[in-house]
């Protein structure tokens, strides 16, 4: 990127988020981190002239996010880059799915990114610039049993985003989803730990038959991958890119 902007990032705290921030700030962006948690890498990150935030911020809460949006705006001046990357996992089947846990899956993953949008648009309209960045997954474009939560958000998230495009096109605004398969982040370490207990084999044997099983390529996700798909996304070479699907799959749906 040409000059600085000021990103804001969702569940930026480890994984992906965390690999998102790291990289923008090191292109020059000022960072803005919301989490439920502090992240420990902020302590590393130092340059001259560039600043980092982090706001504990409870997504599922309307109130909160639009407090985020308003912090970022008072001490910083508004939201250039917007990635909306938060989100959880529940397993359960559908007639067994909790409710509560259904409602707040789709607060987190959708509502939240809604919000946080309309909260941004306004200043990314008056400056004639913006990028908002969704997190979506595989499971934006596939289903899979036990994931009813999960995957109707990541679908909804599409449909955000395309109305984003459309709306936000004549200010400059893009707006794109980023749909990868099994990213290496510790949560995803932590469910294959799980699968390996749980099913007697090792954990090798559950990365390749269980969760690598539709790879074409046969091989985790690294987060730096996803983290230079939003690089480029939030480039000027990207400027005409919008309204679309970018899956990250290792050639799982190609089959």
């Amino acid at each position: 990127m040409t000059q600085a902007k000021v990103a804001l990032i969702t569940g930026a705290a480890s994984g992906i988020g965390a690999e998102i921030a790291r990289t923008l700030f090191h292109e020059g962006c000022d960072v803005a981190i919301a989490d439920l948690h502090a992240p420990e890498y902020l302590t590393e990150l130092s340059a001259e002239g560039q600043r980092t935030l982090f706001i504990s911020t409870d997504l599922s809460q309307v109130e909160q996010c639009q407090s985020l949006v308003e912090r970022v705006t008072r001490e910083w001046g508004g939201v250039d880059i917007l990635v909306n990357n938060a989100g959880f996992q529940h397993v359960s089947p559908l007639d067994d799915f909790p409710e509560a846990v259904w409602e707040k899956m789709l607060q987190v993953m959708l509502t939240a990114p809604f919000l946080l949008t309309k909260y941004v648009l306004p200043g990314m309209k008056e400056r004639q610039w913006g990028r908002i960045i969704n997190m979506g997954s595989i499971h934006s474009q596939v289903a899979s049993l036990n994931k009813a939560g999960y995957i109707a958000a990541k679908h909804g998230l599409v449909g955000l985003t395309k109305t984003t495009a459309l709306e936000g096109g004549p200010f400059q605004i893009t707006a794109n989803v980023i749909c990868p398969a099994y990213v290496r982040t510790p949560l995803v370490e932590q469910q294959i730990a799980a699968q390996a207990e749980t099913l007697g084999i090792s954990i090798e044997e559950v990365e390749s038959q269980v969760f690598l099983k539709a790879s074409a390529t046969g091989r985790m996700i690294e987060p730096a991958e996803v983290a230079s798909m939003v690089s480029y996304l939030c480039s000027e070479q990207a400027k005409s890119i919008t309204g679309a699907c970018w899956t990250i799959d290792g050639g799982w749906t190609a089959q």
